[in-house]
């Protein structure tokens, strides 16, 4: 199995930790199509750890998402809670009884990942329990960088880089942040079912637009104008993101390199999505088709066995 041959190259002989990072294997594969679809772009090696990190932000992701599941938000933070001392416990002791955390923590250990990048993403989960709207686009970075840019410096040191890391870390920040700014505009009217809004304030307010707006709009599914040009706003402010970002790529491996331009090509995508619906994101969902990711990752397997074999 595919996956067995993973945990070989990467070295991971203990099977408990095997069973662990199967668990996280699976949970990308279930949840995170696109991701998990580049991910198959890396060497076999260093999947296991990708799969680990993605494993444990989804876990706490729908600890805070999921809110029509009848528990209450005190419920939701304490098992936050919980969730983090585990983390906390285990990145100190270098092990876990959690399959996940174990995971995580072995990673860690094997990567040299900063702890910070840890408590910085789950700080950030905590805010999603209380904070249902951003005043300012400063007040969005504060969230990003905890849910978004520690991601990109989480996953860096697995990528490798032809360059120091530190160099390589603003560059590897950004795209997480430009691949969770295309998520939020993606799934406006699913933020809104939340009670959540994560465009800022301020910005929609430039353009006559409000929050009971977005919500009629969402309600009745027919889109004012005027949110259709404060999105195209929100887009372009992406793109730009997605520019400060793109020169990292050469920083990385050469191995890397096809995986995350091929993440950068299928994330850039959906906002091509975005403004081929005239930026109507609240009556569905903008998916990449099968098609187009197979366009997009096809070229890029070719270019990962070349640099495999370099």
């Amino acid at each position: 199995m595919s996956v067995h041959r993973e945990l070989d190259a990467a070295g991971i002989t203990d099977p408990r930790l095997r069973l662990a990072y199967e668990r996280c294997r699976r949970l990308n594969a279930e949840h995170g199509r696109t991701y998990f679809l580049a991910t198959r772009l890396l060497q076999r090696e260093q999947r296991p750890a990708v799969h680990a990190l993605y494993g444990f932000a989804r876990w706490a992701d729908d600890i805070v998402d999921e809110v029509h599941d009848g528990r209450s938000p005190a419920e939701r933070a304490a098992e936050l809670s919980a969730v983090q001392d585990r983390l906390t416990s285990g990145l100190a002791a270098g092990t876990s009884d959690d399959p996940v955390i174990a995971a995580v923590v072995d990673t860690a250990r094997r990567y040299d990942i900063d702890h910070q990048h840890f408590a910085d993403f789950t700080a950030s989960m905590r805010m999603d329990l209380t904070v249902t709207e951003y005043p300012t686009y400063a007040d969005l970075a504060r969230y990003v960088h905890g849910s978004a840019a520690v991601i990109g410096l989480q996953v860096l040191p697995v990528l490798g880089t032809s360059v120091p890391r530190e160099e390589a870390e603003p560059a590897a920040a950004a795209l997480g942040v430009a691949f969770q700014l295309t998520n939020f505009l993606r799934d406006v009217g699913e933020d809104l079912d939340r009670g959540r809004v994560y465009l800022p304030l301020d910005e929609l307010a430039a353009f006559d637009v409000d929050r009971p707006m977005l919500e009629h709009a969402r309600r009745t599914g027919r889109t004012d104008p005027r949110i259709r040009r404060a999105l195209a706003h929100q887009v372009a402010r992406t793109r730009a993101v997605y520019r400060e970002a793109e020169p990292g790529i050469a920083m990385l491996a050469p191995r890397s390199r096809p995986c995350v331009s091929t993440a950068f090509r299928l994330y850039g995508r959906i906002l091509d999505l975005i403004e081929e619906a005239d930026h109507d994101v609240l009556s569905g969902r903008v998916v990449v088709s099968g098609r187009s990711r197979l366009a997009i990752a096809l070229p890029a397997l070719a270019r990962s066995v070349l640099a495999r074999s370099a």
